[in-house]
């Protein structure tokens, strides 16, 4: 039977077939497939339609109801810009095997507001999260550099800060058990450098360091990622690769010394939950699983709703096997701060010692 992803491979390569706007309704309807709950066979064994999913209105329901019931063979390989995608349906399977999941997830640490390029208030994200019991949640707007997404400069960091001080203080006085940090996510160039103060970083609870340029190049970004690690103000490198479904393959490296590298920093790279990225994907997880190199999982949330991609992201986690205590979004919040702090205090004493 096919998967929902093998949907979605399909519902591309049709888009590829088509030109004006039954394309783009094919693209759109592919990348959808990665949302929608259920799997298609099922709900075609309850006889429910296949309108009920995401994207899916009669015309494009009755070609995935062709497909089904006459399945095209042979099935082509996934091209690599689409390939190692998790649905949600696949990542509930994954996820059902271990049912405690949802009590030892603590977090999650990228997400986006109004501060930037986000939706929502940082109480309207804190208010989601508080609803999902979670003990922390990062606040992650953009920096300064990244002006098309609304990046935020240094004096403007420090008023969301107080923001951020007087959600934690209601929420302090509503028992709800959830903290709010300080975070960033600070835009790098290609030589690693980001583009805010250090004092204004000093001032966060963690900082997540992205590329955001020169993304198509296909020449080997090795030393990009480790002049990043290496920067002292990063303790997150957010979605390496920098890929995009169907859009951008994302970056070249050599990942096992890139994973050594944040290994030896004790540093973190992250699993980018959003549907179109997951990023890292499962074949960079198992090279990561080698060399017990710290995971974090963001959303990349921009609307309250996004807060369930994360299951996307655990369940990759779950399938390269990262050992529970190599994933920062369970650690209790104090345990959290510790290695942050930590962090700092290697990269000084480091200098320090040059």
């Amino acid at each position: 039977m096919l998967s929902n992803s093998d949907i979605a491979e399909l519902l591309a390569e049709q888009a590829e077939r088509e030109t004006g706007v039954l394309s783009r309704a094919f693209r759109r309807a592919a990348r959808s497939a990665f949302l929608w709950p259920e799997e298609v066979c099922d709900l075609i064994a309850t006889e429910r339609p296949l309108t009920e999913l995401r994207s899916v209105g009669p015309f494009i329901a009755k070609q995935i109801q062709t497909w089904i019931d006459k399945p095209p063979l042979p099935v082509k390989k996934t091209p690599a810009i689409r390939r190692d995608f998790i649905s949600l349906a696949e990542a509930r399977r994954v996820l059902a095997t271990r049912p405690e999941w949802s009590k030892e997830l603590r977090g999650d640490l990228q997400m986006h507001t109004q501060w930037s390029d986000g939706s929502a208030t940082v109480a309207e994200m804190a208010d989601a999260a508080a609803n999902r019991f979670y003990e922390y949640i990062a606040i992650t707007d953009h920096s300064k550099a990244l002006k098309i997404a609304g990046g935020i400069d240094e004096k403007t960091l420090q008023r969301q800060g107080n923001e951020i001080a007087k959600v934690n203080s209601a929420l302090s006085k509503s028992r709800r058990g959830l903290t709010v940090l300080r975070s960033i996510e600070m835009n790098l160039n290609p030589r690693g450098e980001g583009d805010m103060s250090p004092d204004s970083l000093l001032a966060l609870d963690l900082v997540l360091g992205s590329f955001h340029s020169v993304l198509r190049t296909t020449e080997d970004q090795t030393e990009r990622y480790i002049a990043a690690l290496r920067n002292p103000y990063i303790h997150i490198l957010g979605h390496p690769r920098g890929r995009i479904y169907n859009f951008r393959i994302g970056l070249k490296a050599d990942w096992s010394r890139v994973f050594a590298e944040a290994a030896e920093l004790d540093k973190a790279l992250e699993i980018d939950c959003y549907p179109d990225r997951q990023d890292l994907n499962v074949e960079l997880l198992k090279i990561a699983q080698k060399h017990g190199t710290r995971i974090s999982l963001g959303t990349d949330a921009h609307h309250p709703w996004q807060l369930e991609f994360i299951e996307l992201g655990f369940a990759a986690a779950l399938q390269a096997k990262i050992p529970e205590n190599r994933i920062l979004n369970l650690l209790p919040v104090v345990e959290l701060r510790t290695w942050a702090q930590s962090v700092r205090d290697r990269i000084t004493r480091t200098q320090m010692n040059r």
